[in-house]
């Protein structure tokens, strides 16, 4: 039993810490110190939830029906194409306003939409926790146990990316390397987008 959920803990873990679009977010709002608590839990939950969908079999039903596949791809594609845009065009800007003080808040609304679009309209995220993370625990011994240390190690990410974040704000006074960082965002939104749509 502690095999599989050790298991399903570095699986889980190897699959989220790269930087995607919810990572990327997430840093980001950590850094403004904006809402972290409300994310953090949106992306744990959205994780467990996925994970359990994927252990549970809804991985098969979606490779079964391609054109939904299709539809969500190209979906998610159009809005990280979109959000990849908005962050080059902060990056851009030729005044100073890119410290996290001197922006506008983000509404807690606008935080979790944002969000909740990158967690459910990326697919990569079934990719990840519905295709991979559920095929992999049905050849483990306790898929259960598997399952759960999948999702502690996905809530032990996000609470570390959220709150670790935060203090790094100090480090990030500099207009320039706010610059930098949404330029980043905008790459890799950009990277996530051309390899849903080449792939």
């Amino acid at each position: 039993m502690v095999t599989s959920g050790l298991t399903g803990f570095s699986v889980s873990l190897t699959l989220i810490v790269a930087i995607g679009a919810q990572n990327a977010f997430l840093l980001r709002q950590g850094l403004r110190r904006e809402h972290v608590v409300p994310l953090v839990v949106i992306c744990a939950v959205s994780d467990a939830l996925l994970i359990a969908a994927g252990i549970g079999g809804l991985g098969a039903l979606v490779t079964d029906r391609p054109l939904l596949l299709t539809a969500a791809t190209w979906g998610g594609a159009a809005f990280l194409l979109g959000y990849g845009a908005m962050a080059a065009r902060r990056a851009l800007r030729p005044d100073g306003a890119l410290l996290p003080t001197d922006r506008p808040a983000t509404s807690l609304r606008a935080a979790v939409l944002t969000c909740l679009a990158l967690t459910y309209l990326n697919p990569h995220v079934y990719l990840d926790t519905v295709l991979l993370i559920g095929s992999i625990a049905q050849r483990q011994a306790h898929v259960w146990i598997f399952g759960a240390g999948a999702m502690i190690a996905s809530a032990v990410w996000f609470t570390a990316l959220g709150f670790t974040a935060q203090r790094l704000a100090g480090v990030l006074r500099r207009p320039a390397a706010w610059r930098a960082l949404d330029g980043a965002v905008a790459v890799i939104m950009w990277v996530v987008a051309a390899s849903l749509l080449i792939g």
